[in-house]
């Protein structure tokens, strides 16, 4: 079960801020277009999800004191998988996909509605 809440965790906590980041980039690519929407979306939201990423990952870190095995398992991979995402993930590879995919990104609104969301 532990593999189990492990996932859970991470993928919770994962979605809540990728959706804060790509609202703003999708903002921003309104006036800026998707290269430099992209780049200011990362830039102004960046250091607040990494903030509050890195006070997640000490909460789940503070778990490592319990001293039941599951829970510390629990605490040492979420806090550990909550900085990798903020690092590397969030960073440079929702970007990057962002980027390569392009315009496509936005492909379930129509043209005319994006515009006035």
């Amino acid at each position: 079960m532990v593999p189990v809440y492990i996932f859970i965790f991470l993928a919770a906590l994962g979605v809540d801020y990728n959706i804060f980041l790509l609202a703003r980039i999708r903002e921003e690519s309104r006036q800026l277009g998707l290269v430099g929407g992209t780049e200011r979306g990362v830039g102004v939201t960046g250091g607040v999800i990494a903030a509050a990423d890195i006070v997640l990952a000490g909460t789940f870190a503070a778990l490592t004191q319990i001293p039941q095995v599951s829970i510390t398992e629990v605490g040492t991979a979420v806090a550990l998988g909550v900085l990798l995402e903020t690092l590397l993930i969030r960073t440079i590879l929702v970007p990057a996909s962002l980027l390569t995919i392009g315009e496509r990104v936005w492909w379930p609104a129509r043209p005319d509605r994006a515009a006035r969301c």
